[in-house]
């Protein structure tokens, strides 16, 4: 029997959540409603062990409710769904050519024929609002006046004996990737075929951005005439400052013009409303800090004016949808350990919530005014919901793409739970109870925590770090969202800046005392903590100053000495703002530095990195294993010379969580 059909038949069997589970449940993505109200196509990803490797595919199931419908096949993938504006077929980008188009599958049913034939992968592309037009992202040189030029240089490169590459400024390499001079430009030709222009040709600028933009960095104006895309054009400070900008461009081409060159921070993310006459984006002020709190700025188009909606919410929205009538915007924010749903009157301001519990993603807003949107929580894994923008409307699901998996498979049950924290402030948590939790008895803990460091461990299904996978396996799984957390108000945010050992260290202390006396049935003498990112920086911060807190460690990319960091790591406004500016300006950097209390170390440590880590690179984690073998303090390393920051592909995942559990179930037996 292979290993395929023998782990297919394990997990027909009833069992607590594990690796395999996580590896292979779907995953659902963010939905595209019709022009009519009436379908709602997305993506499905399946998990391909053989080539080690997730497959996605578009599916469509009725606005209304009825039964999902399969609409591509294959072993290529199909990405990023948008509808023709008269409903008549649906845009993807597909590499089943040989290099990633886009094609077009007719909504009545049929074959999918292929649109476009650059010689350049489309990275991302949109269609205009009379579905003439296309706008696609290109990698290019920026000096290049055209596609060919591109091609050729990639070809002569080829040619070229030697391997070295010369640099003159920042950026050398960003997350995974090092640069080779192209930047991604937003191209417009017609979809009936011909020509396509570069929309920002000589400018050494990306949209979509880098690393991690998408398709919602740009967009046609309602007359199809122009372009919005988001890019930084910085020059040289580029590696040093978050000032994304709204850009404005004829589709016949000419110069760009910047729409919002007073703002310093970051602009993103332009939705029109359904008139056309406003554009509404997402603005943080600060220059310089990447967790800001997202205002919604409203641009009248005809005079320029502008205005924030809803000043006085301290949340910060992450995505935007206007109604059918243009007078309310939906959004999707952190909330207090939930990522919830709202909707926003854009005249008043006045802000109410539609969907308060777990996590909401990828919102679509149906020609009726119903919202389809992703849902899961910590016990059920993401699916397609509907609701209406009623008070009081109750939400229908629409998918159940995991339904056969999850009837075998068990959960641990979870609760929110608060307590006093660092400075008095109400601090918010979250328990996992293991699998078969019975009362009376006492269970090792797994103490999770989250990165960012501005990030969250809420009410949310993880595909890296979840923590069903420590309840499977026996253990408790604790999480606190420690100050700097978001969805807890941006002075709560604010707070971990320059004091990243200070608070949310006694946040985290005084959780784990809260849980222990809360929950009897942890057992705070088997208990290990777990960290990823600044969650690896807090593991190394916690083995010298509170080397008595835990039976061991796991430290996933975490940074061991936070003045070599800034050296190393690619986006340096990052650091600068947190530690208050460059080394050699800034003692921030030595406030709380691990490196400086390795001398205090005695706790076993997992360490686990990335050889692909360009945001905290993997001489950090060599560094923590070699101080932990200097010392003779047991310790592991795990090295993954193909991966990251993240660990994505699913035989990695599968040794990742193997590896991390043999070591909790050692130290906490």
């Amino acid at each position: 029997m292979t290993s395929i059909l023998l782990a297919a038949l394990v997990s027909a069997t009833p069992h607590p959540y594990n690796a395999h589970d996580q590896v292979t449940l779907a995953r659902i993505g963010a939905p595209t409603v019709s022009p009519d109200g009436k379908q709602v196509v997305y993506t499905l990803r399946t998990t391909d062990l053989e080539a080690d490797r997730g497959r996605f595919h578009l599916w469509s199931v009725p606005v209304a409710g009825g039964t999902p419908k399969q609409l591509t096949r294959g072993k290529e993938s199909t990405h990023q769904p948008v509808w023709a504006p008269d409903g008549s077929a649906i845009y993807f980008l597909t590499n089943r050519s040989g290099s990633s188009q886009v094609w077009r599958l007719p909504a009545a049913g049929g074959e999918a024929e292929q649109v476009t034939r650059l010689e350049l992968d489309v990275s991302a592309f949109a269609l205009s609002p009379d579905g003439k037009q296309l706008a696609v992202a290109l990698e290019v040189f920026p000096s290049c006046p055209n596609i060919a030029c591109t091609v050729q240089r990639l070809e002569a490169r080829k040619k070229e004996q030697h391997t070295g590459q010369i640099y003159d400024q920042l950026f050398v390499r960003h997350w995974d990737t090092w640069k080779d001079g192209r930047r991604s430009h937003v191209f417009v030709l017609p979809v009936a075929g011909g020509p396509a222009r570069d929309l920002m040709v000589g400018m050494d600028a990306d949209s979509p951005t880098k690393p991690f933009g998408g398709a919602g960095d740009f967009t046609f104006t309602p007359d199809g005439g122009s372009i919005i895309f988001t890019a930084r054009v910085e020059g040289r400070a580029e590696a040093w400052s978050t000032n994304l900008d709204l850009w404005q461009v004829r589709v016949t081409g000419g110069k760009p013009v910047r729409l919002t060159e007073a703002r310093k921070g970051s602009d993103s993310n332009p939705v029109f409303s359904p008139d056309g006459k406003t554009l509404a984006y997402l603005s943080m002020p600060r220059a310089g800090f990447e967790a800001d709190r997202h205002s919604i700025v409203l641009r009248d188009m005809a005079s320029g004016q502008e205005r924030t909606l809803a000043d006085g919410w301290d949340r910060s929205a992450d995505s935007l949808a206007f109604s059918p009538d243009g007078k309310t915007i939906y959004a999707t924010a952190y909330n207090l350990g939930q990522h919830s749903l709202f909707a926003l009157d854009v005249q008043s301001g006045e802000v109410r919530t539609l969907v308060e519990q777990g996590t909401v993603g990828g919102v679509a807003v149906a020609e009726g005014g119903a919202l389809v949107y992703v849902h899961d929580t910590l016990k059920a894994p993401g699916d397609l919901w509907r609701i209406a923008p009623t008070a009081g409307a109750k939400p229908t699901q629409l998918t159940a793409v995991n339904a056969e998996a999850l009837a075998s498979i068990r959960f641990g049950d979870y609760e929110q739970f608060s307590f006093k924290g660092a400075g008095g402030a109400t601090v918010y948590g979250y328990v996992v109870k293991p699998v078969g939790f019975r009362q009376g008895r006492r269970y090792p803990l797994a103490f999770l925590i989250h990165g960012g460091p501005q990030g969250s461990f809420g009410n949310h299904f993880h595909y890296r770090w979840n923590p069903q996978t420590y309840a499977g396996q026996g253990f408790v799984a604790v999480m606190i969202d420690f100050h700097g957390s978001v969805g807890y108000g941006q002075a709560f945010t604010d707070a971990i800046t320059g004091d990243w050992g200070g608070k949310p260290l006694e946040d985290l202390q005084l959780g784990l005392k809260a849980a222990l006396e809360r929950y009897p049935f942890i057992d705070g003498n088997r208990a290990c903590a777990l960290g990823a990112s600044y969650g690896g920086y807090m593991i190394n911060w916690i083995a010298g100053n509170w080397p008595d807190g835990f039976n061991c460690l796991v430290n996933h990319d975490g940074i061991l000495n936070e003045r070599m960091a800034w050296f190393d790591t690619e986006e340096l406004w990052f650091p600068e703002w947190e530690h208050g500016g460059t080394p050699w300006e800034s003692d921030g950097y030595t406030k709380h530095n691990p490196i400086d209390h390795v001398g205090k170390w005695k706790t076993p440590m997992l360490v686990i990195h990335g050889g692909r880590d360009y945001r905290v690179v993997d001489t950090q984690g060599l560094g923590t294993f070699t101080a932990l073998q200097r010392k003779g303090i047991p310790s592991r390393l795990l090295y993954f010379p193909d991966e990251n920051h993240w660990v994505l592909k699913p035989s990695n995942s599968v040794l990742w969580h193997e590896t991390v559990n043999d070591w909790i179930k050692r130290w906490t037996r």
